[in-house]
């Protein structure tokens, strides 16, 4: 697996580099090809708090894991057993998907703590959807973590939002 690590408000230095290539580097051995893998590292400071967010693009999934806390070394420890956690969970469902090859983007928000009274959009995301069923949308929300995933129903061919409900089970939105 290559890695593309960088630093925000943090400098990376090369005990942080080998320390991310070694645990992640554990994973090759649930990929067929891990070379021609790309691993998408993002290192950065909020407040006291040390932020890694790795996202591992491949074919018809993206892992994602993100973690803060404020010892950077436990924080890659946990990011690591979450992807290696969401590979073991879904490498059947993975390799049984008889699907297209797609690659899905991410809606990313990040919450302000501090109370305004005007609020404003601070980060807004583009991405094209692939069209795919209910059951690939709740395998993509799955490895995301997120609560609600955004994708094109291959059945309607419309925007739909899936959701997680209260009661764990999963609604969806259908925008006509």
């Amino acid at each position: 697996m290559t890695f593309n690590i960088r630093g925000n408000k943090i400098e990376i230095t090369e005990a942080i580099k080998s320390y991310v290539e070694s645990k992640l580097g554990k994973l090759d051995k649930y990929f067929e090809n891990p070379k021609e893998i790309s691993a998408n590292v993002v290192v950065r400071m909020s407040g006291i708090d040390q932020i890694i967010e790795v996202t591992i693009p491949i074919k018809k999934v993206v892992l994602r894991a993100e973690e803060r806390g404020k010892d950077l070394y436990a924080a890659i420890d946990i990011v690591s057993d979450k992807l290696e956690r969401q590979i073991r969970k879904n490498k059947t469902k993975m390799r049984h998907k008889k699907t297209q090859d797609t690659m899905t983007a991410f809606v990313d928000f990040e919450v302000n703590e501090e109370e305004s009274e005007e609020q404003t959009i601070v980060k807004r995301k583009q991405f094209e959807a692939k069209p795919m069923s209910e059951e690939e949308a709740m395998l993509q929300m799955g490895l995301l973590g997120h609560d609600f995933f955004i994708f094109q129903d291959d059945q309607t061919n419309g925007v739909a939002v899936l959701y997680k409900r209260k009661d764990g089970n999963f609604g969806i939105i259908e925008i006509q």
